[in-house]
């Protein structure tokens, strides 16, 4: 069953469709990411009500308990544009982590709030900054080796 969310990060007025898919957030992560959503209030007014809705809507689960095959801070995600039909993989981090030259991607970027919480196969539409409405689909979920100290 195909899932889909349309996110609008240019306007204040996104759609609410009914058939945004589930998310999940793992309570160990979630103090962190509305802490990181209210510091962006001031100059990323969007990004940071879109981090809070996904944050309200979603299920908190314990880490321990917490699905492999749903997003999550430090997870490896394989997702697909499927206009382009171009496959890309990338490692959700936290913002001091994030390094695009190594495929480390900021939760607090439009892709980021997207695919919190995203379990494998979920899809969801997306305008980007330049008005191009793209589907990107997650195609696999897996752990990232722990970081080196």
């Amino acid at each position: 069953m195909r899932q889909v969310i349309t996110m609008n990060i240019q306007t204040k007025s996104t759609s609410r469709s009914k058939l945004r898919p589930k998310i999940v957030i793992s309570e160990k992560d979630l103090d962190r990411l509305e802490a990181l959503a209210e510091g962006a209030a001031k100059r990323n007014p969007q990004l940071s009500d879109r981090l809070l809705e996904e944050l309200a809507r979603a299920r908190i689960m314990p880490a321990a308990k917490f699905p492999a095959h749903v997003v999550t801070i430090g997870n490896r995600v394989t997702y697909r544009d499927e206009l382009t039909r171009e496959e890309k993989t990338i490692s959700l981090s936290f913002p001091e982590d994030a390094d695009i030259g190594a495929g480390r991607v900021s939760v607090m970027t439009p892709l980021g709030v997207a695919l919190i919480g995203l379990s494998e196969g979920a899809a969801f539409h997306w305008e980007t900054r330049d008005g191009h409405r793209r589907t990107l689909t997650v195609l696999k979920v897996t752990s990232s080796e722990p970081e080196k100290a």
